[in-house]
């Protein structure tokens, strides 16, 4: 595919897009709507990069709207929606006035397919554009949104609703996020976009795709591309992509093994550790000096969330920097105050602790766990939860035997995986990090069997930043708090964007 001028034109590293300098800080996106709508517009505000999180944003505004949307914020939001019929279908569907009573469980929702229906659909694009268009609201900072590559059915609808709201940053790991430069330009023209779907034991392509000018019709405003930023863990996956212009990111985020959530698995033969952790070597670091000559903005990303971490990844070549713990753990994060209670009593006794659990997310990947009493990292805990997958994001197609595609997931009741023709190996130490994920946030779903979903929270393994700030902070720090200690070490003209 030819690549107009246009798209080449950004040829500085220190400029995007629109020539706005580059942030040196980005917010990390993490988990379901822990980097939510708040948190991002306070580090945007203080003249960096604020990210929401894309997943599952059908669920996050289905449930906050049935909660009755305290403080009217998605409804202000879907105000703006360009078409307002859509905004009201969902409204009508899911608005509770004065939220639904506490112990009736939440509506489910559509559930992700390779032709999601059309009401999944546009639930996705409203709760993704209504997110990023609150955190975007009332300043002029730069906005991105964070998609995972192994949620790759919403996709789509995510960044259509991300591109509606005028976001300007998208950010995409946990895999390899070749085809999201060709959506993202599909999309900002009205056109159809498509990504190709990964099914299991499947013998032709399939695609899933969202059309722009279907959904809205005449509603579909112009609609401007935003920067793509990979995230990748090695130089040699940021060479393969920078090397074809139709699948060339922006710019990268290099993320080493002790981020949060999702991490790739190490090269070679997994080998553990005592404490049952992958066992990472030279062979999963990035050579900087082979990002820096590529030519592209990259951001350094795993155990930089030190004022000196920070500094290094600058000299080093970087832009600057991408930090997930130590916002999570602040005030703004989307963490409900007594999962952040517990999460900071245990810092402050310096006893919290962060697995990298190789077997808990159904997706293969390692999941990064923090180890706290009562929630589902507790393997007591989480046996005691029954077994089931009903919000189903990490699910995966897989071709049956007349042809047609199915959908499993290895944390869903083992009988149905193997029906699925899945194996029992699978299912072995697999948790639902989708409704743990809900929990963290106070969406979690209260079961008819009285049973109600519990935590299960993602940090990153590097504490250094988060120690030093609860030293300062005993009853926790803000969002800009967090920012101004990681300038510490920076001279006066690096402090800020804005």
């Amino acid at each position: 595919m030819a690549v107009s001028p246009l798209e080449l034109a950004n040829t500085s590293p220190a400029l995007d897009r629109q020539g706005r300098p580059r942030p040196v800080v980005i917010q990390g996106g993490m988990g379901v709507a822990v980097s939510g709508w708040r948190l991002a517009r306070s580090v945007s505000e203080a003249g960096h990069l604020g990210v929401v999180s894309g997943t599952a944003m059908d669920a996050v505004i289905s449930r906050v709207l049935q909660d009755g949307d305290p403080g009217g914020h998605y409804r202000r939001a879907l105000a703006h929606f360009p078409s307002q019929a859509m905004a009201e279908r969902v409204l009508d569907k899911y608005f509770i006035e004065g939220g639904k009573a506490p112990d009736t469980p939440y509506k489910p929702i559509p559930k992700l397919t390779l032709e999601t229906a059309r009401a999944g659909q546009e639930l996705a694009v409203v709760g993704n554009f209504a997110e990023v268009w609150l955190a975007k609201e009332g300043h002029g900072g730069v906005v991105g949104i964070n998609c995972l590559e192994k949620v790759q059915m919403a996709t789509p609808t995510a960044l259509l609703g991300a591109v509606l709201a005028g976001v300007d940053y998208v950010l995409m790991g946990a895999g390899i996020p070749r085809e999201i430069p060709a959506l993202l330009r599909a999309i900002s023209a009205g056109q159809v976009g498509r990504i190709s779907a990964d099914v299991a034991g499947g013998k032709m392509r399939r695609y899933i795709e969202v059309d722009p000018l279907d959904l809205l019709g005449e509603d579909l405003p112009t609609l401007e591309r935003p920067d793509f930023l990979a995230i990748v863990s090695v130089d040699q996956l940021a060479s393969y992509l920078h090397r074809d212009p139709d699948i060339r990111p922006d710019g990268f985020v290099v993320e080493r093994p002790p981020a949060g959530g999702h991490s790739a698995p190490p090269r070679g033969k997994l080998q553990l550790d005592e404490a049952g952790d992958p066992v990472y070597g030279a062979r999963d670091e990035a050579d900087l000096a082979k990002m820096a000559a590529l030519g592209l903005p990259f951001w350094m990303a795993g155990a930089y969330g030190t004022p000196e971490q920070v500094a290094s990844a600058i000299e080093a070549g970087a832009v600057g920097v991408q930090v997930g713990t130590i916002f999570a753990l602040s005030l703004d994060s989307g963490i409900t105050t007594a999962a952040r209670g517990q999460l900071l009593g245990e810092l402050r006794g310096q006893s919290l602790t962060v697995r990298n659990d190789p077997r808990a997310s159904p997706t293969g990947f390692p999941f990064k766990v923090a180890t706290l009493e009562g929630s589902a990292s507790q393997v007591e805990v989480y046996e005691a939860r029954p077994r089931l997958c009903d919000l189903s994001y990490l699910r995966q197609p897989y071709e049956r035997e007349d042809g047609e595609v199915g959908y499993r997931c290895a944390s869903e009741p083992v009988h149905m995986y193997l029906k699925k023709g899945g194996s029992l190996e699978e299912t072995e130490g697999r948790k639902c990090l989708c409704n743990g994920l809900m929990a963290n946030i106070g969406l979690g779903q209260h079961r008819k069997d009285g049973y109600d979903e519990v935590t299960l929270v993602t940090l990153g393994q590097d504490l250094a930043g988060a120690e030093v700030l609860i030293q300062r902070h005993p009853q926790g720090w803000s969002a800009v708090e967090a920012l101004t200690y990681l300038q510490e070490a920076l001279p006066a003209t690096r402090l800020s964007v804005a």
